[in-house]
Parts: C-alpha cells; sequence; structure tokens
C-alpha cells in the first residue's frame, strides 16, 4: 500500500492565545469523539531509540526521512495500546499504527524476546527486527493532554497539547501518579495543524495570531534533551 503523507504546522502559543484560538475553533471543527467531557484526553509515549541514540541526534541535525517508532496510550487504559512508526520525509509526516495486548507491550519494554511470525501485523514484525538488529529500547516518556479537533474538509486535524511534560520511569508507564517533569516554559503549549492536500483558508485563518510563529519543535526531541539517557553511550 502507497505511503500517504500529509502537511504538519506546529506553532507555540500562550495558554492565553490557545483558548483564543480554541473558542474559534469549535464553530467550524467537531471535536474527536475519544475525549472526556472536558474535549481532552491525556497521551503518554514511550520512545525508542537505538545504540547510538540516532533518532535523536537525527532530529536534533534536521535529517530527511527519518523515523520515531512510540508505544502510545490513551488515558492510561491498558486496553488501548497502540505500536506507532511515526515517518517523516520533506517536511511531511506518515504514521503507521498496529494494537498491541497488554501481554506484548510487557515483554517489548523488558526487553523479552517475541517472536517475528505471520500471525503478528506486519508493524509489529518490522519494530521486532530493528530490535534485534539496531539494539531498539526504551529511551523516554512524552506526556501531554490533548485538545483534538476535526474537520472533514482537507481532512484536516487540529489539536492543542497542552502541559508537556517527561520521564524515564518507563516501568509505571501506566501509573496515574508517574513522576513527571514539565519541559515547556511556564504557561506555553504546542498547537498543531495536519491536512492532506490543502488547508481550508477557514482554519489558516482562525489559527492565525499576531505574535504566533511556525515552529519545527518536536516533543520527543525536547524530552530527550531533559532525559538523563541522551548522549552517545546507550545506558
Amino acid at each position: 500500500m502507497e505511503r500517504r503523507f500529509r502537511h504538519e504546522l506546529k506553532y507555540i502559543c500562550s495558554r492565553a492565545e490557545l483558548e483564543i484560538i480554541k473558542s474559534r475553533i469549535k464553530h467550524i471543527a467537531k471535536s474527536d469523539s475519544h475525549v472526556s467531557e472536558d474535549g481532552n484526553y491525556l497521551i503518554r509515549s514511550i520512545y525508542f531509540d537505538d545504540y547510538y541514540n540516532s533518532s535523536f541526534y537525527n532530529n536534533e541535525s534536521g535529517v530527511d526521512s527519518r523515523e520515531k517508532w512510540r508505544i502510545r496510550s490513551y488515558n492510561c487504559d491498558k486496553t488501548r495500546i497502540n505500536l506507532e512508526c511515526k515517518m517523516k520525509e520533506h517536511g511531511m509526516i506518515h504514521k503507521e499504527v498496529c494494537e498491541l495486548s497488554f501481554e506484548q507491550y510487557l515483554r517489548i519494554t523488558a526487553n523479552d524476546r517475541l517472536d517475528i511470525n505471520g500471525d503478528n501485523a506486519p508493524l509489529l514484525n518490522k519494530f521486532l527486527t530493528l530490535r534485534e538488529t539496531k539494539l531498539l529500547r526504551p529511551v523516554v516518556i512524552v506526556q501531554y493532554r490533548r485538545f483534538p479537533y476535526i474537520c472533514k474538509e482537507g481532512n484536516v486535524r487540529i489539536t492543542f497539547d497542552c502541559d508537556i511534560a517527561t520521564s524515564t520511569d518507563i516501568c509505571n508507564f501506566f501509573d496515574s501518579g508517574m513522576s513527571t517533569r514539565p519541559v515547556m516554559p511556564n504557561g506555553m503549549q504546542l498547537l498543531e495543524v495536519k491536512y492532506d492536500e490543502f488547508l481550508p483558508d477557514c482554519i489558516y485563518q482562525t489559527v492565525q495570531l499576531k505574535n504566533m510563529e511556525q515552529t519545527t519543535f518536536s516533543k520527543y526531541f525536547l524530552c530527550r534533551k531533559f532525559s538523563t539517557r541522551t548522549g552517545g553511550t546507550f545506558r
């Protein structure tokens, strides 16, 4: 199947700017069906890197055609666990996803052996191969609270990612009380806009504020910088 890449725009904004845009966007886009009554959900992701920290350094250098591997959960729900590979080429993104059982999650994070076989999703088999050949290991947790909106025209997804924090406490990934460390300046949040071929003018105009500038911000990269595991030696 041909990979379908999407555009991705990112903006750093203050809490006040975020609230202004949220008040505008709700009139032209619908909230994601998976959100709570407060209009959001908690996202936690365990990111993986190899022996040489290639993902971190490729991100730092802006290497084109790169990928990140992660395990993602929503609201600390052990029944909804995804293995994801996010690819970036020429400034555009593509994400592949497959579900993991809780047992598979435990064995992957404990570095226990999992067989590569035809019963697995192809994405899982690719990950397991890379785990053996490139020594992929869990390196950092990224956590934030997401307020997502969807617009069918242009297949647009607008997300407000708040309270971005990091942790290296992999063993307590599903613990609601897991210790985390904020990584953003006080009050600053992230706005992301993803779309296919075109971005409707109404969406573009809605997310534009005078002091906001587009950025290449990476939550993973920033959280790795705060992590004690970043460096030339794999630990």
